[in-house]
């Protein structure tokens, strides 16, 4: 399957707020974020951020080193039309996660919502974890928001990995420690109803 081929449509099909994962503010990846009191220029990447309102919100709360990251450039488009001037500010990638080259050591956060459980690979889902553990700081965080194991089994056509956050933990391995976790309930644009798990993890080696 060609990845990026199918998330650029998904995007050129939809707008930012008719996708099934769309939610006008980010309130629990706010919250814990706003809590772990970082520094407005430690470097936050949004993995997977595609056209959420996250970056928004972390510009409008003083964050000045920010990178949104997606497969998809009609995501980032999107987004960047949103912002308008403000999107000046902002690094935007576009790459896929489990390719793409970052910076070493570099952030201080690494925010995923609704992005590592679509890749049901072993293999990828190693990559994944790998590039996120070169690009993390030595004590950085990682916020995580996956499907929990009574979502429903596909999303925009694909099929998902389920999670409980001992699931997570056990795919991230022994260099993240669980610190947080939180069940959420996610109401789609159409309707339907996703159950989420909310981990927050710290890079320990």
């Amino acid at each position: 399957m060609n990845r990026t081929g199918h998330w650029e449509k998904i995007y050129a099909d939809k707008a930012a707020n008719q996708v099934g994962w769309y939610t006008p503010r980010l309130e629990t990846s706010l919250e814990w974020i706003t809590a772990l009191g970082l520094n407005p220029d430690d470097p936050i990447i949004d993995a997977g951020g595609g056209a959420s309102t996250l970056v928004d919100d972390l510009l409008e709360a003083g964050h000045t080193r920010l990178t949104v990251l997606d497969i998809s450039g009609n995501a980032l488009e999107q987004a960047r039309q949103r912002l308008r001037e403000k999107s000046k500010s902002v690094d935007w990638l576009q790459g896929d996660i489990t390719e793409i080259e970052l910076p070493k050591n570099h952030y201080r956060l690494w925010h995923d919502r609704a992005v590592f459980h679509f890749l049901t690979e072993q293999s990828l889902q190693q990559n994944y974890r790998n590039r996120m553990l070169d690009a993390l700081r030595p004590g950085g965080y990682v916020v995580m928001g996956c499907f929990a194991p009574d979502a429903p089994p596909t999303c925009s056509g694909l099929q998902v990995q389920r999670y409980t956050a001992e699931a997570l933990s056990n795919t991230l391995g022994s260099a993240f420690a669980l610190k947080r976790q939180n069940n959420e309930s996610h109401t789609t644009p159409s309707g339907v109803k996703q159950a989420y798990i909310y981990c927050l993890f710290q890079r320990i080696a």
